[in-house]
């Protein structure tokens, strides 16, 4: 399996403010890129979305001849491969209801896991799925409960992917420095939502060399919940 990652570069062309476009929005476009492929039904599937998403950056508003990026992610190279190809062939996209250039689109092969990674977007856990309740520090400020979940998170979907089980005797991080939480508010079909995440400035973890495979899958899935909603988007800390 090659890990790959998808970069866009792209010329917007009028100017709008940074929060016009949302997760939502680009979700959309992901989404509409795969119409007509093998991923034609993946948006229908009940259960994990195997793909994640960066924020659009910098983080400015956009002004026409500013080149923004984005950062797409999954496990599944295929999946990469057919975004890569069906964006080869499309000069001009839309997000929300702005049009955009495409400038530039490059696939990143083989990038691996570090042992120090950093969260490029927030990470969505559930405290109660039936409830939509999600976990939140400022409720309640309890680590274990957070990186238990998030392992269980973890795991789950990895045999999902995989349908390999694996035994993960050692916590999911050994470390970790919390930075702060975040309420996002999510609009779909003029419908508000709040999703509450946490961003970390550094997760570490002395990756041994039969959790590798793991590690990797993680990186390009993403952490916790929503990921196909760009939540749990990561990077390696440089």
């Amino acid at each position: 399996q090659v890990n790959m990652r998808l970069i866009i570069k792209f010329n917007p062309l009028s100017d709008c403010k940074y929060d016009a476009i949302g997760k939502y929005d680009i979700q959309g476009f992901i989404y509409s890129l795969l119409k007509d492929t093998e991923f034609k039904n993946y948006h229908d599937i009940k259960g994990f979305k195997f793909f994640t998403f960066s924020n659009i950056f910098p983080v400015c508003d956009f002004k026409q001849d500013n080149l923004k990026t984005i950062i797409i992610s999954s496990p599944s190279s295929a999946f990469i491969k057919v975004l890569y190809y069906q964006l080869s062939n499309l000069e001009i996209f839309r997000l929300n209801k702005y049009y955009m250039e495409k400038y530039k689109v490059k696939l990143i092969k083989n990038n691996k896991c570090s042992n120090s990674i950093i969260t490029g977007t927030p990470i969505v856990l559930f405290e109660n799925n039936y409830e939509n309740r999600y976990y939140s520090f400022n409720q309640k400020l309890d680590f274990n409960f957070f990186f238990n979940r998030l392992k269980e998170n973890a795991l789950k979907k990895y045999t999902a992917y995989t349908q390999d089980e694996i035994n993960l005797e050692s916590d999911l991080f050994d470390s970790f420095e919390f930075n702060r939480e975040v309420s996002m508010r999510i609009i779909m079909k003029n419908q508000t939502f709040i999703i509450i995440g946490s961003l970390w400035k550094v997760l570490e973890k002395n990756i041994a060399r039969e959790d590798r495979k793991f590690y990797n899958f993680l990186f390009d899935c993403g952490l916790g919940e929503k990921n196909s909603l760009g939540m749990g988007f990561i990077n390696n800390r440089r």
